[in-house]
């Protein structure tokens, strides 16, 4: 398959696949915001609105709007949501719940802080799209309360007894270094440097372990292995999603060496994640070869195999490592005779390890529109790059 297929067919499936299906599908007409719970051709299965999925909707059409094209019924749709998310998303002191009820009544507590982080993503988005400046406000102040509870992100609603087995988890900081970038635009150059230098040094000094050539998902606060469940787990799709982060962040930084030890953190936990035996990659793993505690743990999910495909693009766009290239194949034939639905379109989310559908919904709790369309968005784009780039030296792909 050549490069202009690839790139034809991400461009493609975004336009005429998952952004339709979400448009016709998850509007809620009467109450604003966004169904996500849509069921294998689409229909709504549920109305509780997940305030996660609401701001990662609202930012998806935000920026397709700041970026393919200004269609002015892309920006309707994120503003109806962003404007829902004002009405009824935040607690008195501007945490963001978890989940509203349909109408926009709360129904779980802010617990959660990636509520409020593609809270903070969808208004810096929206700000770019219309200028409005409470949007902008909005952005600056979620990104403010993120850093004041980084520390201690789920507060008084942890389930932890304070001191006994003190944890730092890999994904906010692994957040933060993408969401650093997506409100650059509003944020003061020295805390923009800070954000970035910090996230840097926590996913690759941190988290990633070198011993072990792994990044894991949990580690004690000075950075050493817990010999624990949360110590030894491991989420391949973290790590991967969060290396095309790091190149971003290299890019910026015009740090080469950086972007290289991302591919090569990269292709190693590939070549640990991937099912020998079926094709995929395993949703956990115990970095110790232990039984993991998730039971879900041989799953493959839809957005593991998404964010894969953006780094190992991102990957040989950089460093033209043919084994970006040949990971690429390998995971795009698994993931698109997988997960895409030809028939009633967008994709499945869950497959059993032999790669069945689990579960025939398109959305739910956990799955919404968004690593699909940005992941879609990505890869085109980076293949428009790779193509670039080959069209103005020997470059084969």
């Amino acid at each position: 398959m050549n490069l202009n297929h690839y790139l034809q067919q991400y461009k493609n499936s975004l336009l005429d696949d998952i952004i339709p299906f979400w448009m016709a599908n998850s509007g809620d007409t009467t109450y604003g915001g966004y169904f996500t719970c849509l069921d294998r051709e689409g229909k709504v299965f549920d109305t509780d609105k997940f305030v996660w999925l609401q701001g990662r909707q609202v930012w998806c059409f935000a920026m397709l709007y700041n970026k393919v094209e200004q269609k002015q019924e892309w920006l309707d749709f994120a503003v109806q949501g962003a404007e829902f998310l004002i009405k009824h998303g935040r607690d008195a002191e501007g945490n963001w719940y978890f989940s509203l009820n349909r109408e926009g009544a709360p129904l779980t507590q802010p617990y959660n802080i990636f509520s409020d982080c593609f809270a903070c993503m969808a208004y810096g988005q929206l700000y770019q799209a219309t200028r409005n400046e409470e949007y902008a406000q909005i952005a600056v102040d979620t990104f403010h309360n993120i850093l004041k509870r980084a520390d201690n992100p789920k507060g008084i609603y942890t389930k932890a007894y304070q001191g006994t087995r003190p944890l730092k988890s890999f994904s906010l900081p692994m957040i933060l270094c993408n969401l650093v970038l997506e409100i650059e635009h509003l944020l003061n150059p020295e805390l923009v440097e800070s954000c970035i230098s910090n996230g840097i040094h926590t996913v690759m000094d941190e988290f990633y372990q070198p011993d072990m050539g792994i990044i894991l998902e949990n580690i004690n606060p000075n950075g050493t292995f817990s010999d624990s469940f949360e110590g030894r787990l491991v989420n391949p799709g973290h790590g991967l999603e969060a290396m095309w982060f790091v190149m971003d962040l290299a890019v910026r930084n015009q740090d080469q060496e950086l972007i290289k030890k991302a591919v090569d953190i990269s292709i190693n936990t590939l070549e640990y994640g991937w099912d020998k035996q079926y094709g995929g990659i395993f949703y956990f793993l115990d970095v110790k070869g232990q039984p993991p505690l998730q039971l879900e743990w041989d799953q493959k999910l839809w957005w593991v195999h998404m964010e894969t495909l953006i780094t190992l693009l991102k990957g040989y766009l950089h460093t033209e490592d043919e084994r970006c290239r040949e990971w690429f194949e390998r995971v795009h034939a698994y993931t698109w005779s997988h997960f895409a639905d030809p028939e009633f379109g967008e994709w499945y989310g869950y497959l059993n390890r032999q790669g069945e559908p689990l579960l025939p919904l398109k959305g739910g709790k956990w799955k919404g529109c968004f690593h699909v369309p940005r992941g879609l968005y990505q890869c085109w784009k980076t293949l428009e790059a790779i193509a670039e780039k080959k069209s103005t030296k020997i470059l084969d792909f």
